[in-house]
């Protein structure tokens, strides 16, 4: 990956944690009163503003693992176990947020909050992320086996060294 890339990437992760911390921070404490007022009909607008949230820490979460891949791909250290911890709490955070989508949307269903449609759809886009938990999964498969090909180059790679 060169350089360019790898500083064009980090600057749009940067951008992104940012921006999720000013939502997090800012625009979620500023509205809350309003976002009580304007859902006051429906049960739980605290617990709304808390997926939002938790929600958003999944998001950085991800950002923060994907910053750490992306030193390790600089570094040419990318092909090992380690980069598996990372990967793995990527899955795990994402999983996480399909998690959080789907108990907010069973919370919401029962009653006349929140219409069947947006449940729904809110069920949708619980099958769409897990979907890309499953894609990160197959990805970490293809690491792994890029690992044993690494490894295995190598230990070939030191057995001709020998012969030579």
């Amino acid at each position: 990956m060169g350089r360019l890339t790898v500083l064009a990437l980090r600057l749009v992760l940067g951008v992104l944690f940012a921006g999720s911390l000013f939502v997090q921070t800012v625009v979620v404490a500023v509205n809350a009163v309003e976002l009580d007022a304007d859902l006051a009909e429906m049960r739980h607008p605290y617990l709304l503003i808390t997926f939002l949230v938790l929600g958003l820490v999944t998001f950085q979460v991800v950002l923060v693992c994907v910053w750490r891949l992306v030193t390790m791909v600089r570094r040419g250290t990318v092909f090992s176990h380690t980069a598996f911890r990372y990967v793995d709490v990527v899955i795990g955070a994402i999983v996480a947020a399909a998690l959080l989508m789907a108990v907010l949307a069973a919370v919401q269903a029962p009653g006349e909050d929140l219409s069947p449609g947006m449940v729904l759809m809110l069920g949708g886009a619980v099958l769409a992320v897990l979907g890309v938990a499953l894609i990160v999964l197959v990805l970490r498969m293809l690491l792994a086996q890029a690992v044993a090909r690494d490894a295995q180059a190598a230990h070939l790679e030191a057995e001709l060294e020998e012969v030579v």
